[in-house]
């Protein structure tokens, strides 16, 4: 059984990772000003299979190699703390680019629009390190069905991540006009984000993993 926290928890850091401009929510919004809202919710359902993927390869095993090699797991998490690290630079650091200021792309058909936005998911390293090293961290192997939980966990972070983006493609015209208005806004935005993405990437490489404590 799951505990509460543990889906609050997944719940907020996949609110952070969605609500930080990455390769998904610059290809959407890019695709939504230029191609109109019926290519960006094309391209989002791309983006919902790569994540589709992503976690039926958690389910069907990572979390247990990773139980069963303690350091490989640590690694991979220090590796994950690092690119939350590199993230929250990226959102704070000066001159940084404005997602809703995208270059225009060459309009596409529906097929298209779905491979690249499947493309885009799985090739996003952001959503790599999610399944990989975050999500293992609120896998309790000591509540068994650790394949469940991973799965229940996984939908729970699917669910924030296709709400979000569908809000965002939905009213990406709208927000590039307000944000073009009030540029504070976005200053705000960005230092909230890489301030949640620093403290994610500190918490993950400090916290001793369920799964080594498991395996000792």
């Amino acid at each position: 059984m799951i505990t509460t926290g543990a889906l609050l928890g997944i719940a907020a850091v996949a609110l952070g990772l969605v609500l930080t401009p990455g390769p998904n929510m610059i290809y959407l919004v890019s695709r939504t000003l230029t191609q109109g809202r019926r290519a960006g919710l094309v391209s989002l359902t791309g983006v919902a299979a790569g994540f589709l993927v992503y976690l039926t390869a958690a389910t069907a095993g990572l979390v247990a190699i990773f139980t069963v090699v303690p350091a490989l797991y640590t690694a991979i998490k220090l590796a994950g703390a690092a690119y939350l690290l590199y993230l929250a630079w990226q959102t704070l650091r000066p001159g940084g680019a404005n997602v809703f200021d995208p270059a225009p792309l060459p309009p596409d058909p529906a097929r298209r629009l779905f491979t690249m936005g499947l493309v885009t998911n799985l090739l996003n390293p952001k959503i790599a390190i999610l399944y990989i090293s975050l999500l293992p961290q609120f896998v309790d192997p000591a509540l068994g069905h650790v394949a469940l939980q991973s799965l229940t966990l996984g939908s729970v972070q699917i669910a924030v991540a296709l709400t979000v983006n569908a809000l965002i493609v939905v009213s990406a015209g709208a927000i590039a006009t307000f944000l073009g208005a009030r540029p504070t806004w976005l200053k705000i935005q960005r230092y909230l984000m890489g301030t949640v993405l620093a403290g994610l990437a500190v918490k993950l490489a400090t916290e001793r993993s369920k799964a080594v404590a498991v395996a000792a």
